[in-house]
């Protein structure tokens, strides 16, 4: 990329480098690791509107870190699971018409809100905030709104049956699962979408897919789609545990694994046995997945195995252990 360098007076070469600068985030100094555009002649830094936003979304996160509290993503999961605009769900909590729009966009919410926020994640809640509370819908609105809970609540019932697969994977925040909990509907959804897009699927690929996905996206956000931690295995990065994982997908009729031969070589195909599901991926999680799915659309699992190889989380990390989302500010798909 060439830019014109106040410094050297002239359009230059420029590269990307890696410093720790400190933001004011509500009266708190927060660092963060930056990655600043510079000109290639003489180190000034140059003005680059999309690596300065992400520096800026990465320190908002570390705040939310540290306060624990929900990220713009997860409130817009929590309304959009109820299926209200963003206008109807600050109605529905008697807040102003901007506040759930503005937390979306970035903007950090109080302890108050955010504790409200949390307590809407369970359905069963959101039935008794409806039911007990004086509520800003119409009649026709609540009904509408009941209903989704209605279902929301039967699903909960079937996750119930999930309890043994999520003591397998990590709930607790950390930049090793992408500050993101666990998200077995996710990781479903994120299967099907790749096993739809591409009718003979390799199992080896699939894992290099989900993996990209979720570091684009984390390396975008500031947070992973799914809550998986990827280890370093000697067909690159792959899903901790995700065998189980597959396994627990066959059992559900999601997706299963088919093995045949050929020319001797035996082959692990991963077959749909569910449409891809609705309103479970984001708008932005589905953009970064089309964009991966268009990047590797040709690469076979021995070629798309090899590119991984190269990427500087696999190089620094050892057989079997975790790569950190951290190295997905190194990862390029240009």
């Amino acid at each position: 990329m060439k830019k014109y360098c106040e410094e050297c007076g002239k359009e230059v070469n420029t590269k990307i480098i890696t410093k720790k600068e400190v933001y004011d985030v509500c009266g708190e100094a927060v660092e963060v690791e930056a990655r600043v555009l510079i000109c290639a002649e003489c180190g000034e830094e140059l003005f680059c509107e999309e690596l300065d936003n992400a520096t800026l979304v990465n320190a908002y996160n570390e705040y939310r870190k540290r306060h624990k509290l929900l990220l713009p993503e997860e409130i817009r999961e929590i309304r959009e699971k109820y299926g209200l605009s963003q206008r109807s769900f600050a109605k529905l909590l008697n807040w102003g018409d901007k506040t759930i729009c503005r937390y979306e966009n970035g903007s950090i919410q109080d302890k108050a809100h955010n504790s409200l926020l949390l307590f809407f994640r369970e359905p069963e809640n959101m039935r008794t905030y409806i039911t007990e509370n004086e509520v800003m819908l119409k009649e026709s609105q609540k009904a509408r709104l009941l209903k989704y809970v209605e279902k929301l609540e039967q699903h909960e019932e079937s996750r119930v049956g999930r309890k043994l697969l999520n003591q397998f994977f990590s709930k607790e925040l950390s930049e090793e699962n992408g500050y993101r909990a666990f998200d077995y509907d996710k990781v479903c959804a994120m299967v099907l979408f790749f096993a739809h897009k591409s009718p003979e699927l390799l199992k080896t690929k699939l894992m290099k897919l989900l993996n990209y996905s979720d570091m684009i996206f984390y390396k975008e956000n500031g947070i992973s789609i799914s809550g998986l931690r990827y280890a370093h295995l000697p067909y690159g990065p792959a899903p901790e545990n995700f065998d189980i994982l597959l396994g627990t997908m066959a059992a559900d009729h999601i997706a299963h694994i088919e093995v045949f031969y050929d020319n001797g070589y035996e082959k692990h195909q991963v077959v749909p046995e569910k449409e891809m599901p609705k309103n479970v991926l984001s708008k932005e999680e589905l953009d970064v997945l089309n964009r991966i799915y268009t990047k590797f659309e040709k690469f076979g699992s021995a070629e798309i195995s090899n590119y991984s190889h190269k990427e500087k989380g696999y190089v620094e990390t050892k057989k079997g252990e975790i790569i950190s989302y951290a190295y997905a500010k190194d990862i390029e798909l240009n």
